[in-house]
């Protein structure tokens, strides 16, 4: 999705599921500029990241320690988001949201993204992001075949 094309997205729904949007957007844009501080400001200090690999589960410092050189050297990632649903939880304090988007990048195609937003002071944040490649049902037998295969 263009970056024209979610700002009038978010104008579009209510002032805080805009915020939460605006969130997940400033995390993505931050990521693709390789902006390590801008985007571990989206989370919060106890987020966990978890990946598409299933060693990937993360605990944000140890995924700042795995990032932050990839931005150090200007190499961010581009995940292009679209379809994104959020949900804020219909409590009195409406101060947890969740959401899940479908993803495409260069390199892994579709892919899907998911996770939990906090209330926070300083706005909304991220508690928890997962990213996960989607593989479709009529492929998922060759995959688990070759995932459960000896590595070579």
């Amino acid at each position: 999705m263009s970056l024209i094309l979610a700002l009038v997205a978010a104008l579009a729904a209510d002032p805080e599921t805009a915020a939460v949007e605006a969130a997940i957007d400033r995390m993505h844009q931050a990521a693709s500029a390789a902006d390590g501080a801008a985007y571990f400001s989206q989370f919060t200090p106890n987020a966990r990241f978890v990946g598409t690999d299933a060693s990937e589960h993360w605990p944000l410092q140890d995924f700042r320690a795995y990032a932050e050189p990839y931005f150090a050297r200007g190499r961010g990632w581009t995940y292009v988001p679209r379809d994104r649903v959020v949900t804020i939880a219909p409590i009195d304090c409406r101060c947890v949201a969740w959401f899940d988007e479908k993803l495409t990048n260069e390199s892994y195609g579709d892919l899907r993204g998911s996770g939990v937003l906090r209330l926070t002071p300083d706005g909304w944040k991220i508690e928890q992001y997962v990213l996960s490649l989607t593989v479709p049902n009529d492929r998922a037998a060759r995959v688990v075949e070759v995932i459960a295969a000896p590595a070579e």
